[in-house]
């Protein structure tokens, strides 16, 4: 479906779909303990991969239908698109070592893309459902993950999604120099406002503050787990996950 209208950051469209990103993966949740069936469990998880696998492949058609975008625009090269590959093969398979990258880049990253979105059309435009069905969705799968199968990240975890994000630079380098696409905002900051516009306009110095704020979020990110570990003195939690 086409549409005219504009997207209006926080009008009742992206309040709305603010408000299911973060109300549907408890109310999954809940639906899940009441009935204490692992087998709806592993059914919504399997759904919500299928989902987000759908929603992307039918964006891809619809991008070669309507779309004005060429070749190199549409590369699964944004770090959403790896959140989604990562999140996809989490809710199918339970891996935790998949689940920590899934949560930092799913938090860290794709919450950023909900609340300030690069996105131009509004709704009911294919492009809005599609945009916060993908972003959202990722979002639902790891809080959902947390809540059902106690998934959690440990202090490890931020070395490893801190270096899974390295690759991700490196590749985004790379791509963004040979098609001049900006992939990652790693050429310069996006049109739509976003914390990226508080960063220096100075490339090198941009680029470099881009890893300093990666790691600030990570951190944050992780500090809920880290005081709950301190209050209830586990230390277990330091231990677990100590091999690299």
């Amino acid at each position: 479906m086409l549409s005219q209208s504009l997207f209006q950051p926080y009008g009742i469209e992206h309040l709305t779909a603010i408000f299911l990103t973060v109300a549907l993966p408890f109310g999954l949740a809940a639906f899940v303990w009441r009935t204490k069936s692992t087998a709806l469990e592993r059914t919504i998880a399997h759904g919500l991969s299928a989902l987000l696998i759908g929603n992307y492949v039918l964006y891809l058609l619809f991008l070669r239908r309507w779309g004005d975008l060429t070749w190199e625009a549409t590369l699964p090269m944004q770090m959403c698109d790896w959140a989604l590959a990562v999140i996809v093969v989490t809710l199918a398979s339970g891996n935790r070592r998949w689940f920590e990258v899934a949560y930092f880049w799913g938090i860290g990253g794709t919450l950023q893309a909900v609340l300030t979105p690069n996105l131009r059309y509004g709704f009911p435009d294919l492009r809005f459902i599609s945009f916060f069905v993908a972003h959202g969705g990722i979002i639902v799968g790891v809080v959902f993950l947390m809540l059902t199968r106690r998934l959690r990240p440990y202090p490890i975890s931020i070395v490893r999604a801190f270096a899974w994000s390295e690759l991700y630079f490196i590749v985004a380098m790379i791509v963004d120099h040979f098609t001049g696409v900006n992939y990652g905002f790693l050429l310069h900051k996006p049109e739509a406002f976003s914390l990226l516009s508080f960063l220096s306009d100075w490339r090198p110095l941009y680029l470099l503050q881009m890893h300093g704020l990666a790691l600030f979020f990570f951190a944050i990110l992780y500090a809920p787990f880290a005081i709950a570990d301190l209050i209830r003195g586990d230390s277990a939690a330091a231990k677990s996950n100590a091999v690299f």
